[in-house]
């Protein structure tokens, strides 16, 4: 009946149905949860498009990108620009003029330089008096780029609430470089292009999966003999290891629970999101929805987030890429490129993280591809 059944009305599977349909093909989408749209899902309470899956903010420097996103809906003017809350005490990320001036009130790039390099030595004559000339774990890489300062209050104890353990114990290779910005500059992205879609990104999703049919609350897995016989090919966006039954175990992810509620204010932190940077404070951030769209409305919604260790059932959200991970999930690619009549791309059938701009020209790419347009 169908030329391509598509598994999974996320972006990635959006995209590609939205650009075979063009071509003609006759494509059935479906997806297990009950909506489309995967993680940039939105729901409306109050009349503000409340982020279900955690905060999305569309960037990118690729002007193909931007066109083909901005083709399908208006996008806003938002800029990313998140505050630090560290124990009452509020700093601009990312780490640039604003944020050294509230940390050491320096009010010039050579005072800031200055500090942050005295900090630096420090750590590295620490270091050296123990033998060491590498870093050998996050934290003394941390104080080698940035010093203590900003590590302690900035980094240390987010970093260990979003990981689930010490920063000692993590490898050095999480954090390589941490930006340093000496001008007085809050956009966290240096992305050409940024915002978000004017009324949420569920016009997104509609609009790319316009015309072609589309099933939620499908469970592929539980009916992969009857629905793949409907389709000529199949693209699989879910994950990996599930599609082959574990054969090689579970790959494993962190994940982010979301406590939202509604209050009975116009504006609760007055940005749309606060990062909660102490140890002591057990979620790692609160977003507050409305400020995505500049919303004015009565009340507002904010959620706090908790990132916590995934389990097989729960929602995947960033893989953890150790040598373990990395392999088993090489073995799963490899069968992968032996499936015939299959396709296979996304976050989760990657075993990748991807941000939203990524996603859209990897769907694109597939689609040149397979349509042999390349």
């Amino acid at each position: 009946m169908y030329d391509y059944l598509i598994v999974g009305a996320g972006l990635f599977g959006s995209v590609f149905a939205h650009e075979a349909h063009k071509r003609g093909k006759r494509c059935l989408v479906v997806d297990r949860r009950e909506h489309t749209g995967g993680n940039i899902h939105c729901d409306e309470v109050e009349g503000i498009n409340v982020h279900r899956y955690g905060a999305h903010i569309f960037h990118t420097s690729s002007r193909e990108v931007w066109d083909y996103v901005t083709s399908l809906v208006e996008m806003n003017r938002y800029t990313n620009s998140p505050i630090a809350n560290y124990e009452g005490r509020l700093y601009n990320l990312p780490f640039n003029m604003n944020t050294f001036y509230q940390m050491w009130g320096v009010i010039t790039p050579a005072e800031a330089e200055a500090k942050i390099a005295e900090q630096r030595r420090e750590a590295q004559e620490k270091m050296a008096s123990e033998g060491v000339s590498e870093p050998r774990n996050l934290e003394e890489q941390a104080l080698v780029l940035v010093g203590r300062d900003i590590y302690e209050r900035l980094i240390k104890g987010y970093t260990q609430k979003q990981w689930g353990r010490a920063c000692t114990e993590l490898p050095a290779f999480i954090i390589r470089r941490l930006p340093v910005r000496l001008t007085f500059d809050n956009n966290y992205f240096n992305d050409t292009y940024q915002g978000i879609p004017i009324g949420g990104y569920n016009k997104l999703t509609d609009k790319l999966l316009e015309g072609i049919e589309t099933r939620t609350g499908v469970d592929y897995t539980a009916h992969r003999a009857e629905l793949s016989v409907m389709a000529h090919k199949t693209l699989y966006t879910g994950a990996i290891d599930e599609y082959f039954n574990f054969k090689f175990g579970h790959l494993q992810y962190r994940t982010v629970r979301f406590e939202t509620e509604t209050l009975d204010m116009p504006n609760y932190q007055g940005n749309a999101v606060v990062n909660y940077t102490s140890a002591e404070v057990p979620f790692t951030r609160i977003i507050e929805h409305k400020h995505f769209e500049f919303g004015t409305q009565p009340k507002t919604v904010i959620s706090r987030e908790y990132s916590t260790e995934w389990k097989p059932g729960m929602e995947p959200y960033y893989p953890v890429n150790d040598a373990a991970n990395s392999n088993m999930a090489a073995q799963y690619a490899e069968l992968a490129q032996a499936q015939r009549s299959m396709l296979f791309g996304g976050r989760l059938a990657e075993y990748k993280y991807y941000d939203m701009d990524k996603v859209v020209a990897s769907a694109l790419n597939m689609a040149r591809k397979e349509f042999q347009e390349l």
